[in-house]
């Protein structure tokens, strides 16, 4: 259920650009994160901090997009995010105990996996790689491509393309799970 959440605002985003346009579709997203975030609090009685980034980024760049009516705000709105989680990734090497990487796989995961400091580095880079490659692939489509093409990337695109390198990384740590955690 929380994947279909966090995927609502952008799948109507999605079917607003197809009724009415672009601005109309803004309008809707920044709608749709405002929800969003009401769901998040009234169901955990807290805003995950993706959430609350992309929301965050979503008012800015929407509201620019609506105010001086330029679709290239909304269009950098994916290459920001993606930009900032780049660099968070990055930065988990120096703080906290554990990189970000170990500590969204492992609770995805649900148990210990045996995995060592260096591996988990490796895969923290390859995050940091990753999001940096999507932010400038997404300013490639949105500024070499139609609009068109440039949402159904949006929509499509960059959240196969996450769904596959997190799932892959999943399928691989899955089979370095601890022996006693593979008996329940």
């Amino acid at each position: 259920m929380q994947t279909l959440l966090e995927f609502a605002p952008v799948l109507a985003f999605c079917v607003a650009y197809y009724l009415r346009g672009i601005y109309f579709a803004t309008t809707v997203l920044m709608a749709g994160m405002a929800l969003l975030l009401l769901v998040d609090y009234a169901r955990t009685r807290r805003i995950p901090a993706t959430h609350g980034l992309s929301a965050l980024l979503v008012f800015i760049f929407g509201a620019a997009t609506l105010i001086l009516h330029n679709e290239r705000f909304i269009q950098w709105k994916p290459t920001v995010f993606f930009w900032l989680a780049s660099a968070a990734f990055l930065g988990s090497f120096w703080f906290g105990e554990r990189t970000l990487v170990e500590r969204f796989l492992s609770n995805a995961l649900g148990s210990p996996v045996a995995v060592s400091r260096t591996t988990w580095g490796r895969l923290n880079a390859l995050w940091v790689i990753f999001y940096a490659v999507l932010g400038a692939l997404n300013l490639l489509v949105a500024f070499n491509a139609s609009e068109r093409a440039w949402v159904n990337f949006k929509v499509f695109g960059l959240t196969l393309l996450t769904a596959l390198f997190v799932g892959s990384q999943l399928v691989w740590l899955s089979r370095r799970l601890e022996p006693e955690a593979q008996v329940s």
